[in-house]
Order: C-alpha cells, then sequence, then structure tokens
C-alpha cells in the first residue's frame, strides 16, 4: 500500500477521531450525539476508512459497534498518534506563554498526601498558572493510566519490576514505620519491641493489597504473625485520623509523616521494620516525549529528593558526633 496516494491524502484525523468516539460510546448514534454531528456523518467517515484501507474495521451488531481486527489494530496507533499530537499543542501553549499549562501526575494516595503534595505546592508557587491534575489509584492502576496515556507520568512506590513500556527513575528510599497518636502511652517509650505490640487496636491496609504485602513482610521478618486489625483501610488519611484518638497504631510510610502530618499529632514509634525499604520513583512511558510542564515536575521532584537525601546525610552526621 502506497503512503502518499492510498494514506497520506485519504486518510483523516477527523475520521479517525469519529472511529475512536463510536467505539468509546458503543455506537454510531451515541457518538454522533456525542460529537454533534448527525448519523450520516459518522457511518460516511467510518465508510470511508474502510474504502482507504480495505478492510473492514467496524462490525455492526444489535448490541452496537464493535471493532475488527484490523479496527483494533488501527486504534491502537491512533490512540498513540492523538496523543502525540494532543503533546504537540500542549507544548506550543507552554512555549508561547512558559507560565500555563497542565499536567497529570499519576500517584498513590500515600505518596499523594506526602511527596506529590510537596512537588505541586513548590511548583504552584513558581508557576501559578499550571494546573496539576493529580489521578489517585493503587500502584498497579497507576501503571496502567500511564500506560494507556490518561497521565503524563507517575511518582509512587515502586513494588518489583516495572513494566516493559515503562522508564523508572528512583528518587529515594522511603522506609515503612510504625507510628501512633501524639496521647498514645507507648509514643513515650524509648524501648520498644514488635511483639509489645501485637495485642494493641491496629488499623492496616487490606492484606491483598501492595501496602498490605509489605506490612505482612515486616511481620514475618521479625517472626511474628500479622496482629489482629481492627480497622482495615488503604486509606492513609483515615488511618491517620484514627491514630489522633490515642488508641490505634498504624505504618505508613516515612514521608507521611515528613510531608503531611503537622504540629505533631503523630509520633514514629522507636522501632526498625525489617525489610521495608521501598524506593520512590518516577515512571515514564517509553518512546513518548515529555513536555515541558511535566518536566517542571520532574525536576522539581529531583530537587527535593535530593534535599531530603541532604538533610539525611546531615542528620546521621550529628548523630554520629553526639
Amino acid at each position: 500500500m502506497d503512503w502518499t496516494d492510498r494514506i497520506g491524502r485519504r486518510l483523516k484525523l477527523r475520521d479517525l477521531h469519529i472511529l475512536l468516539a463510536v467505539v468509546q460510546y458503543g455506537n454510531m448514534s451515541k457518538a454522533a450525539r456525542q460529537l454533534s454531528v448527525s448519523n450520516p456523518v459518522v457511518t460516511r467517515a467510518v465508510a470511508d476508512l474502510e474504502r482507504t484501507l480495505g478492510v473492514r474495521l467496524v462490525d455492526r451488531t444489535p448490541q452496537g459497534a464493535e471493532l475488527t481486527i484490523y479496527g483494533r489494530t488501527l486504534l491502537n496507533r491512533g490512540v498513540v498518534a492523538f496523543d502525540e499530537l494532543k503533546q504537540a499543542v500542549k507544548d506550543i501553549e507552554f512555549l508561547a506563554n512558559p507560565m500555563t499549562g497542565e499536567v497529570r501526575i499519576g500517584c498513590n494516595l500515600a505518596t499523594g498526601v506526602g511527596f506529590v503534595t510537596a512537588v505541586t505546592e513548590q511548583l504552584s508557587r513558581r508557576y501559578p498558572r499550571i494546573v496539576f491534575h493529580l489521578v489517585v489509584a493503587d500502584s498497579a492502576a497507576t501503571e496502567r493510566t500511564l500506560e494507556q496515556r490518561k497521565v503524563d507520568l507517575v511518582i509512587g512506590r515502586i513494588f518489583g519490576t516495572a513494566g516493559d513500556q515503562l522508564n523508572t527513575e528512583i528518587l529515594y528510599d522511603d522506609p515503612f514505620v510504625i507510628t501512633a497518636g501524639a496521647h498514645n502511652p507507648w509514643h513515650r517509650r524509648r524501648r520498644i519491641k514488635l511483639s509489645d505490640l501485637m495485642n494493641e487496636p491496629w488499623t492496616l491496609p487490606p492484606p491483598d493489597s501492595p501496602f498490605g504485602a509489605v506490612v505482612e513482610e515486616a511481620f514475618r521478618a521479625a517472626g511474628l504473625g500479622v496482629p489482629r486489625s481492627t480497622v482495615v483501610t488503604s486509606n492513609v488519611p483515615i488511618r491517620n485520623a484514627l491514630l489522633e484518638s490515642g488508641r490505634f497504631l498504624t505504618i505508613v510510610p516515612s514521608s507521611v509523616l515528613k510531608f503531611s502530618v503537622k504540629n505533631g499529632i503523630i509520633k514514629k514509634l522507636p522501632i526498625d521494620l525489617p525489610i521495608t525499604q521501598r524506593p520512590i520513583g518516577i515512571m515514564t512511558l517509553k518512546n513518548r516525549t515529555i513536555g515541558p510542564v511535566a518536566q517542571l515536575v520532574i525536576d522539581c521532584a529531583r530537587e527535593i529528593a535530593k534535599s531530603m537525601a541532604l538533610r539525611r546525610r546531615a542528620t546521621s552526621r550529628d548523630r554520629s558526633e553526639s
């Protein structure tokens, strides 16, 4: 198939856009309503694509429109093409006015209320007209949103190896710590063993979640079973709110205490949990150009991570000298 004669002159982005809408909304009538065009316009656009490519792209059924194998192949590439065009428009807008723009950041909740909040707060001071869209989900779901091009980058905890389509950059290690409310008597104790806390009220993440697996790993490494959890939730702010009563204990990433807990209302207990080092990093999609606003986010994340490392080294040096 000659590109210039059969594709370059005949394949229209508008027709591809209409085909994407047909797939998104399930049938041609709904696509027409969403695009504010008539049904014949949608039908003609799909027919023109099929005639240009010489294959059937859509099967019309009583249940709606279903892509054929050829249609799926076209749209797999078409989504990438539209994404690149959208990124190009964003880049042009930023070049025209470097103080404006928008970026979509995928993150899990724990990283979102901690490190990502610090990044967006600092950048929003420098660039007050940039809009930050935070797409919060669990770690596996954030990777999927990146692969589906729904976000520009992901900042979060890296469990194991990332997918083949992703680039990863480690920012810092973020160990988990056991925490209690300021009114909990345990935070006044200087010597505590993990086994001392087994019968206390706990609020922990679900055991089948990535964070739940880390919790189980820590207790197993200490030769203990996971304590009974009174409240089970992955929501870190809810767990922190329960701690304020002075009764509960929980496990959170240390960065949560650093960035999102103020006024000393939650305290870290003096226990070093075994085997809970999990790096926080940036994930981007391979073969996808990083836009200028997303690059600002990456550069700011690196700056904050570097300053954290410098402070940790200074604290360690002061302790050793004392």
